[in-house]
């Protein structure tokens, strides 16, 4: 998961360059539904040998995590590790702490302290441009709750943007501003807020959306790849279509 290279603008943007040229070759897609498919059918046969054996929070996501027969015209694959830009919570340092959430909330990392988490990357099948990526973690009782009230702490509290670093990775957001976005369907409660960051005299937008679905929490986020390869502005949505994908196997 360590790996050198230039320091971009913005946390999580190290990997955009490589996923842009991949994303829409990448033959991990179908091992990765493939995988969930085997997890899943081997817990379900093993529920019905042990009915009493206690919930594991790791399988149960696996079984809601989205595959390509979920979504169509997307392609879904778990994200290369080596391309992170930090680990875990523990590499990431922000110069200001209250503004910790966000920065996992827009690097892959799980926020608070979850049971189980997992990682999606879906992309439009018309080729690399808008990256939807899906963070789902599970939590003890009420921690989601807790945990999303932190995350819109912190976007109310770092409007005027922060930097992190993780290793020889640094990054920095220009500013955190809540949105109003359609609440996904089941969903007890969500928020929304985009984040910019200028990287060679461009200004770029990501968006992320955070939705609870009980003890779950899905995070979604949306990066423009192709707009730092080619040098203009970007202006990333998050796919609609995954986010009611995902939903439908959270409810």
């Amino acid at each position: 998961m360590k790996r050198t290279r230039t320091a971009l603008a913005a946390p999580a943007l190290a990997l955009v360059s490589a996923l842009t040229l991949s994303a829409c070759g990448d033959s991990d897609s179908s091992s990765s539904s493939s995988e969930d498919t085997s997890a899943s059918s081997g817990t379900s046969e093993e529920s019905a040998k042990s009915p009493e054996k206690p919930v594991d929070p790791a399988a149960e996501l696996r079984r809601a995590a989205l595959t390509e027969n979920d979504v169509k015209g997307f392609t879904v694959k778990k994200p290369d590790k080596k391309y992170a830009f930090a680990a875990s919570q523990d590499q990431m340092k922000v110069d200001k702490a209250a503004c910790a959430p966000v920065a996992y909330a827009t690097n892959q990392l799980p926020l608070g302290t979850p049971q189980a988490d997992l990682i999606r990357l879906a992309t439009g099948a018309k080729g690399p441009g808008d990256f939807t990526y899906v963070t789902l973690a599970t939590y003890g009782d009420g921690e989601a709750k807790t945990t999303l009230a932190d995350l819109a702490e912190a976007v109310r509290s770092c409007g005027t943007g922060f930097s992190a670093k993780a290793g020889r990775n640094t990054g920095s957001y220009s500013s955190i501003t809540a949105e109003t976005a359609p609440e996904p369907n089941g969903a007890d409660e969500s928020l929304a807020f985009k984040v910019t960051t200028k990287y060679e005299g461009m200004t770029h937008t990501m968006r992320a959306q955070a939705a609870r679905h009980g003890d779950t929490i899905a995070l979604y986020y949306a990066v423009d790849g192709m707009a730092f390869t080619q040098a203009r502005p970007g202006n990333a949505k998050i796919g609609k279509a995954v986010v009611d994908a995902q939903s439908a196997k959270l409810a």
